[in-house]
């Protein structure tokens, strides 16, 4: 994943854009650029071979809204997961920018893409080139401020450490929330096994509530409540931890909408949870959570 920085990068970036774009509809040459070209951040892949395999552009609006444009994928690329890479690359842009949300304009065949990446559809668009299209939005962080995360962060802690006895055993600690990235860590003393390294079933635990906690903050910044639960996790423990070891969970790696528990609907939300010792990681969890209306019950008459 780079940026363009060379001519020929430039050269490249604009053509692949037009390929996908444009000139299948008889759009002449340049139709692929506009203003804001040079006030954007812009994304590509390669290939080893030198082949340009995605591009992507990201720019700032009002009010912490950025907007994706210019999302080109090679034919010979598609399927295979380089759109997604542009994406999240533009994703971390826009929080470094600041910005809490992200919208775009989805054509018809791209739909599911975005929304298999946590996108939601928002309203019809007028077609382009005869294409239907449709806005579709993503939020980068939370809404909240620093006062307000410590606060949720106090609550969640206490919650887990009050419900689940086994995090007060593995001494569960949050260390980090900023609206989008959940960390939270166990120190190896307590949670041994006969090699000295990290037991299996706290690793499990670590990441598990850590993906738990990740949602009850969501509720929390919604409004909601819900009753979260682990349907199904793939765990994949690729080196042993000998350290203390950080669990990292990030919000734009959450699919599944909370906001229809307002229907009384419950909701899956996938999410993704790392364990790293710095650059290195150590475990890999997928997890399936599903987060059940609360039901309050009636006043006896």
């Amino acid at each position: 994943m780079t940026s363009p920085h060379s001519a020929q990068d430039w050269l490249d970036y604009y053509q692949l854009r037009y390929q996908v774009l444009r000139e299948p509809w008889g759009q002449p040459p340049g139709s692929e650029q506009d203003e804001l070209e040079a006030s954007s951040a812009h994304r590509m892949v390669r290939a080893a071979d030198g082949q340009l395999l995605a591009v992507g552009r990201l720019h700032q609006l009002v009010d912490g809204w950025c907007q994706v444009r210019y999302m080109a994928v090679a034919e010979s690329a598609r399927g295979k997961g380089q759109g997604a890479l542009v994406l999240r690359a533009l994703e971390q842009q826009g929080l470094a920018w600041g910005c809490d949300q992200l919208t775009l304009n989805a054509r018809e065949n791209a739909f599911n893409f975005y929304q298999k990446l946590g996108y939601k559809t928002g309203k019809p668009l007028e077609p382009l080139y005869g294409i239907p299209h449709q806005q579709m939005t993503k939020r980068l962080r939370l809404a909240g401020d620093a006062a307000q995360f410590s606060r949720w962060c106090a609550d969640l802690q206490q919650t887990w450490h009050q419900t689940i006895p086994l995090s007060a055993f593995m001494q569960l600690q949050i260390q980090q929330f900023d609206g989008n990235l959940l960390a939270c860590q166990a120190p190896l003393a307590p949670n041994k096994n006969l090699h000295h390294t990290m037991f299996a079933g706290s690793i499990y635990s670590l990441l598990t509530l850590t993906g738990w906690g990740l949602i009850w903050l969501q509720l929390r910044a919604l409004g909601l409540q819900g009753d979260i639960v682990l349907a199904d996790a793939d765990i994949r423990y690729l080196a042993p931890v000998e350290l203390d070891a950080r669990a990292e969970v990030q919000l734009l790696d959450a699919v599944g909408d909370l906001t229809v528990l307002n229907q009384g609907r419950r909701v899956r939300q996938l999410l993704l949870v790392r364990l790293t010792q710095g650059e290195r990681l150590l475990a890999e969890f997928h997890g399936r959570f599903v987060v059940k209306p609360v039901t309050v019950a009636a006043s006896a008459g």
